[in-house]
Protein backbone atom coordinates (compact mmCIF):
# COMPACT_ATOMS: atom_id res chain seq x y z
CA UNK A 1 0.00 0.00 0.00
CA UNK A 2 1.55 3.47 -0.99
CA UNK A 3 1.81 5.87 1.76
CA UNK A 4 1.60 9.92 1.55
CA UNK A 5 2.73 12.73 3.19
CA UNK A 6 -0.66 13.37 4.49
CA UNK A 7 -3.38 11.80 6.06
CA UNK A 8 -5.07 10.04 2.84
CA UNK A 9 -8.43 8.11 2.74
CA UNK A 10 -7.20 4.80 1.77
CA UNK A 11 -4.95 4.56 4.72
CA UNK A 12 -8.07 5.80 7.31
CA UNK A 13 -10.93 3.60 5.49
CA UNK A 14 -8.68 0.51 6.03
CA UNK A 15 -7.34 1.38 9.63
CA UNK A 16 -11.47 1.46 9.91
CA UNK A 17 -12.05 -1.68 7.95
CA UNK A 18 -9.33 -4.04 7.30
CA UNK A 19 -9.91 -3.78 3.75
CA UNK A 20 -10.14 -1.41 0.30
CA UNK A 21 -13.36 0.75 0.90
CA UNK A 22 -15.31 2.37 -2.06
CA UNK A 23 -17.84 4.69 -2.27
CA UNK A 24 -21.01 4.50 -4.18
CA UNK A 25 -22.51 7.30 -5.51
CA UNK A 26 -26.62 8.27 -5.34
CA UNK A 27 -28.93 10.14 -5.91
CA UNK A 28 -31.90 10.35 -3.42
CA UNK A 29 -34.32 13.25 -5.72
CA UNK A 30 -33.60 15.75 -3.20
CA UNK A 31 -33.75 19.39 -4.39
CA UNK A 32 -31.50 21.82 -2.90
CA UNK A 33 -32.98 25.86 -0.75
CA UNK A 34 -30.51 27.12 -3.61
CA UNK A 35 -32.55 25.57 -6.07
CA UNK A 36 -36.59 24.90 -4.82
CA UNK A 37 -36.87 29.37 -4.51
CA UNK A 38 -36.48 28.85 -0.81
CA UNK A 39 -33.29 31.04 -0.90
CA UNK A 40 -32.97 31.21 -4.98
CA UNK A 41 -33.40 29.41 -7.91
CA UNK A 42 -29.87 29.51 -10.05
CA UNK A 43 -28.19 27.46 -7.15
CA UNK A 44 -24.48 28.34 -6.66
CA UNK A 45 -22.20 29.84 -9.55
CA UNK A 46 -20.43 26.66 -10.18
CA UNK A 47 -23.13 24.37 -9.47
CA UNK A 48 -23.96 21.19 -12.73
CA UNK A 49 -27.42 20.52 -12.91
CA UNK A 50 -27.31 17.43 -11.22
CA UNK A 51 -26.15 19.05 -8.10
CA UNK A 52 -22.73 18.37 -7.67
CA UNK A 53 -23.92 14.76 -8.38
CA UNK A 54 -22.81 14.19 -12.02
CA UNK A 55 -21.33 10.59 -11.21
CA UNK A 56 -23.90 9.81 -8.89
CA UNK A 57 -26.41 6.47 -10.21
CA UNK A 58 -30.13 6.94 -11.27
CA UNK A 59 -32.22 9.46 -9.49
CA UNK A 60 -35.12 7.02 -10.98
CA UNK A 61 -33.76 3.92 -9.51
CA UNK A 62 -34.30 2.60 -6.32
CA UNK A 63 -31.62 3.17 -3.54
CA UNK A 64 -31.10 -0.80 -3.41
CA UNK A 65 -30.84 -0.81 -7.27
CA UNK A 66 -28.64 2.42 -7.03
CA UNK A 67 -26.10 0.76 -5.17
CA UNK A 68 -26.55 -2.60 -6.88
CA UNK A 69 -25.30 -0.75 -10.01
CA UNK A 70 -22.75 0.93 -8.24
CA UNK A 71 -21.40 -2.50 -6.69
CA UNK A 72 -20.72 -4.04 -10.45
CA UNK A 73 -18.56 -1.33 -11.69
CA UNK A 74 -16.00 -1.70 -9.13
CA UNK A 75 -16.60 -5.62 -8.28
CA UNK A 76 -13.77 -6.17 -11.01
CA UNK A 77 -11.06 -4.12 -9.63
CA UNK A 78 -12.15 -4.37 -5.77
CA UNK A 79 -14.08 -8.30 -5.70
CA UNK A 80 -13.41 -8.05 -1.90
CA UNK A 81 -14.10 -4.73 -1.35
CA UNK A 82 -16.29 -2.91 1.00
CA UNK A 83 -18.97 0.42 0.58
CA UNK A 84 -19.86 3.68 1.60
CA UNK A 85 -23.26 5.11 0.34
CA UNK A 86 -22.66 8.29 -0.65
CA UNK A 87 -25.74 10.54 -0.56
CA UNK A 88 -23.94 13.29 -2.93
CA UNK A 89 -26.43 14.87 -5.47
CA UNK A 90 -28.25 18.39 -4.39
CA UNK A 91 -28.97 18.52 -0.55
CA UNK A 92 -29.17 15.34 1.05
CA UNK A 93 -30.61 16.34 4.94
CA UNK A 94 -33.33 18.77 2.82
CA UNK A 95 -36.68 16.80 3.03
CA UNK A 96 -38.95 15.66 5.26
CA UNK A 97 -36.77 13.68 8.11
CA UNK A 98 -38.97 10.50 7.51
CA UNK A 99 -38.31 10.42 3.67
CA UNK A 100 -34.57 10.64 5.00
CA UNK A 101 -34.84 7.95 7.32
CA UNK A 102 -36.22 5.30 4.60
CA UNK A 103 -33.52 6.41 1.98
CA UNK A 104 -30.69 6.13 4.41
CA UNK A 105 -31.80 2.84 5.85
CA UNK A 106 -32.60 1.37 2.48
CA UNK A 107 -28.91 2.01 1.66
CA UNK A 108 -27.77 0.53 5.10
CA UNK A 109 -29.60 -2.23 4.42
CA UNK A 110 -27.63 -3.77 1.59
CA UNK A 111 -24.66 -6.09 1.81
CA UNK A 112 -21.29 -4.93 2.35
CA UNK A 113 -22.58 -1.24 2.81
CA UNK A 114 -20.54 -0.51 6.43
CA UNK A 115 -21.28 2.92 6.96
CA UNK A 116 -22.97 6.01 5.23
CA UNK A 117 -21.84 9.53 4.02
CA UNK A 118 -24.47 12.59 3.46
CA UNK A 119 -23.49 15.32 1.33
CA UNK A 120 -25.26 18.72 2.62
CA UNK A 121 -25.44 22.24 3.39
CA UNK A 122 -24.73 24.05 7.16
CA UNK A 123 -28.39 25.54 6.78
CA UNK A 124 -30.32 22.06 6.21
CA UNK A 125 -29.24 20.48 9.65
CA UNK A 126 -32.51 21.31 11.73
CA UNK A 127 -32.78 19.59 14.76
CA UNK A 128 -35.19 16.92 13.57
CA UNK A 129 -32.67 16.48 11.26
CA UNK A 130 -29.53 15.84 13.66
CA UNK A 131 -32.02 13.58 15.98
CA UNK A 132 -32.20 11.05 12.93
CA UNK A 133 -28.08 11.80 12.13
CA UNK A 134 -27.35 10.93 15.87
CA UNK A 135 -30.34 7.82 15.98
CA UNK A 136 -27.93 6.51 12.80
CA UNK A 137 -24.60 7.39 14.46
CA UNK A 138 -25.42 4.89 17.29
CA UNK A 139 -25.97 1.86 14.66
CA UNK A 140 -23.26 2.42 12.52
CA UNK A 141 -20.66 4.77 10.46
CA UNK A 142 -21.90 7.81 9.35
CA UNK A 143 -20.50 11.04 8.25
CA UNK A 144 -21.39 14.55 7.16
CA UNK A 145 -20.10 16.30 4.61
CA UNK A 146 -20.44 19.99 4.59
CA UNK A 147 -20.12 22.63 1.85
CA UNK A 148 -18.27 25.54 3.03
CA UNK A 149 -15.87 26.24 -0.35
CA UNK A 150 -14.50 29.06 1.46
CA UNK A 151 -13.90 31.16 4.37
CA UNK A 152 -13.79 34.26 2.51
CA UNK A 153 -17.22 35.53 3.53
CA UNK A 154 -17.19 37.87 0.29
CA UNK A 155 -16.07 35.23 -2.24
CA UNK A 156 -18.86 33.17 -0.43
CA UNK A 157 -21.58 35.85 -1.73
CA UNK A 158 -20.45 35.99 -4.69
CA UNK A 159 -20.64 32.30 -5.85
CA UNK A 160 -24.16 32.49 -3.88
CA UNK A 161 -23.50 30.10 -1.39
CA UNK A 162 -26.51 31.42 0.92
CA UNK A 163 -25.06 31.46 4.11
CA UNK A 164 -22.67 33.01 6.56
CA UNK A 165 -19.76 31.08 8.47
CA UNK A 166 -21.08 31.72 11.78
CA UNK A 167 -24.05 28.85 10.24
CA UNK A 168 -21.09 26.62 8.81
CA UNK A 169 -19.72 27.17 12.42
CA UNK A 170 -22.47 25.83 14.33
CA UNK A 171 -23.41 22.93 12.23
CA UNK A 172 -19.56 21.72 12.83
CA UNK A 173 -20.20 22.18 16.55
CA UNK A 174 -23.50 20.07 16.82
CA UNK A 175 -22.51 17.26 14.48
CA UNK A 176 -19.68 17.31 16.87
CA UNK A 177 -21.46 17.22 19.65
CA UNK A 178 -23.37 14.18 18.21
CA UNK A 179 -19.86 12.89 17.56
CA UNK A 180 -20.71 12.43 13.91
CA UNK A 181 -16.85 13.08 12.14
CA UNK A 182 -17.60 16.12 9.12
CA UNK A 183 -16.14 16.70 6.05
CA UNK A 184 -15.69 20.21 4.67
CA UNK A 185 -15.38 20.89 0.96
CA UNK A 186 -13.36 23.33 -0.22
CA UNK A 187 -13.01 24.66 -3.34
CA UNK A 188 -9.28 25.63 -4.77
CA UNK A 189 -9.76 28.71 -7.13
CA UNK A 190 -12.88 30.57 -6.37
CA UNK A 191 -13.11 33.52 -8.68
CA UNK A 192 -11.35 36.37 -7.39
CA UNK A 193 -9.51 34.51 -4.79
CA UNK A 194 -5.82 34.64 -3.80
CA UNK A 195 -3.68 32.31 -2.90
CA UNK A 196 -3.81 33.86 0.25
CA UNK A 197 -7.21 33.06 0.53
CA UNK A 198 -7.06 29.36 0.40
CA UNK A 199 -4.92 29.41 3.35
CA UNK A 200 -7.08 31.36 5.36
CA UNK A 201 -9.78 29.18 4.49
CA UNK A 202 -7.55 25.95 5.53
CA UNK A 203 -6.87 27.88 8.56
CA UNK A 204 -10.60 28.54 9.28
CA UNK A 205 -10.90 24.95 9.04
CA UNK A 206 -8.18 23.94 11.36
CA UNK A 207 -9.82 25.76 14.19
CA UNK A 208 -13.22 23.68 14.25
CA UNK A 209 -13.61 20.15 15.14
CA UNK A 210 -13.17 19.06 11.23
CA UNK A 211 -12.27 15.11 10.83
CA UNK A 212 -11.92 15.52 6.86
CA UNK A 213 -11.15 17.47 3.77
CA UNK A 214 -12.14 17.61 0.85
CA UNK A 215 -9.87 20.07 -1.37
CA UNK A 216 -11.67 20.51 -5.03
CA UNK A 217 -10.42 22.44 -8.07
CA UNK A 218 -12.56 24.79 -9.71
CA UNK A 219 -14.15 23.18 -12.57
CA UNK A 220 -16.16 24.98 -15.33
CA UNK A 221 -19.28 23.24 -16.28
CA UNK A 222 -21.80 24.10 -19.12
CA UNK A 223 -24.49 25.79 -18.47
CA UNK A 224 -23.40 26.88 -15.15
CA UNK A 225 -22.92 31.06 -14.09
CA UNK A 226 -19.44 30.46 -13.82
CA UNK A 227 -19.54 29.28 -17.23
CA UNK A 228 -20.66 32.51 -18.60
CA UNK A 229 -18.03 34.18 -16.53
CA UNK A 230 -15.21 31.71 -18.15
CA UNK A 231 -16.74 32.64 -21.77
CA UNK A 232 -16.30 36.16 -21.53
CA UNK A 233 -12.83 36.10 -20.29
CA UNK A 234 -14.10 37.07 -16.66
CA UNK A 235 -12.73 34.32 -15.08
CA UNK A 236 -9.34 32.86 -15.90
CA UNK A 237 -8.81 28.99 -14.24
CA UNK A 238 -6.16 27.60 -12.31
CA UNK A 239 -2.83 26.23 -14.49
CA UNK A 240 -1.88 23.15 -13.51
CA UNK A 241 1.54 24.20 -11.74
CA UNK A 242 -0.24 26.62 -10.16
CA UNK A 243 -2.82 24.43 -8.61
CA UNK A 244 -0.37 21.94 -7.94
CA UNK A 245 1.88 25.07 -5.60
CA UNK A 246 -1.56 25.79 -3.53
CA UNK A 247 -2.24 22.44 -2.85
CA UNK A 248 0.74 21.56 -1.58
CA UNK A 249 0.70 25.05 0.50
CA UNK A 250 -2.59 23.95 1.91
CA UNK A 251 -1.09 20.48 2.81
CA UNK A 252 0.90 21.74 4.75
CA UNK A 253 -0.76 24.05 6.53
CA UNK A 254 -3.45 21.36 7.35
CA UNK A 255 -4.02 20.32 10.33
CA UNK A 256 -2.11 17.16 10.84
CA UNK A 257 -4.65 14.69 12.21
CA UNK A 258 -7.78 15.92 9.14
CA UNK A 259 -7.69 13.21 7.13
CA UNK A 260 -7.80 14.22 3.32
CA UNK A 261 -10.82 12.71 0.94
CA UNK A 262 -9.95 14.33 -2.33
CA UNK A 263 -7.05 16.54 -3.79
CA UNK A 264 -8.20 17.58 -7.16
CA UNK A 265 -11.77 16.00 -8.39
CA UNK A 266 -13.44 14.86 -10.89
CA UNK A 267 -15.10 16.43 -13.92
CA UNK A 268 -17.30 15.55 -16.30
CA UNK A 269 -15.51 14.88 -19.84
CA UNK A 270 -19.06 15.66 -21.83
CA UNK A 271 -19.61 19.01 -19.51
CA UNK A 272 -16.41 20.27 -18.14
CA UNK A 273 -15.12 23.55 -20.42
CA UNK A 274 -12.21 23.96 -18.15
CA UNK A 275 -9.22 23.29 -16.96
CA UNK A 276 -9.00 20.71 -19.60
CA UNK A 277 -5.75 19.40 -17.86
CA UNK A 278 -7.75 18.48 -14.96
CA UNK A 279 -8.75 15.32 -17.38
CA UNK A 280 -5.68 13.63 -16.51
CA UNK A 281 -6.53 13.18 -12.87
CA UNK A 282 -3.37 10.21 -12.54
CA UNK A 283 -1.15 12.53 -14.02
CA UNK A 284 -2.00 15.20 -11.69
CA UNK A 285 -1.36 13.08 -8.68
CA UNK A 286 1.55 11.84 -9.59
CA UNK A 287 2.98 15.13 -10.38
CA UNK A 288 1.57 15.94 -6.50
CA UNK A 289 2.96 13.31 -5.09
CA UNK A 290 6.59 14.13 -6.99
CA UNK A 291 6.27 17.91 -5.71
CA UNK A 292 5.65 16.98 -2.26
CA UNK A 293 8.55 14.60 -2.28
CA UNK A 294 10.96 17.03 -4.22
CA UNK A 295 10.50 19.69 -1.67
CA UNK A 296 10.06 17.51 2.06
CA UNK A 297 6.55 18.40 2.19
CA UNK A 298 4.07 16.69 4.73
CA UNK A 299 0.66 17.42 6.22
CA UNK A 300 1.15 20.15 9.18
CA UNK A 301 4.40 21.39 8.38
CA UNK A 302 3.32 24.82 8.59
CA UNK A 303 0.44 24.63 10.93
CA UNK A 304 2.90 24.44 13.64
CA UNK A 305 4.95 27.74 12.89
Amino acid sequence: MATYPYKSLNEYYRSLFGKKTAKISLDGGFTCPNRDGTLSTGGCIFCSVGGSGDFAEDAALSIAKQIEKGKLQTQKKWPDACYIAYFQAFTNTYAPVEVLRAKYLEALAQPQVEGISIATRADCLGEDVLILLKDICEKTKIWVELGLQTANEHTAVNIRRGYSNDVFIKAVEDLHQLQIPVIAHVILGLPGETKEDMIKTIQFINCLPVHGIKLQLMHVLVDTDLANLYQDGSYIPLEKEEYLNILCECISHLRPDIVIHRLTGDGDKHKLLAPLWSLHKRDVLNCLHQMLKKNRIHQGDSYYT
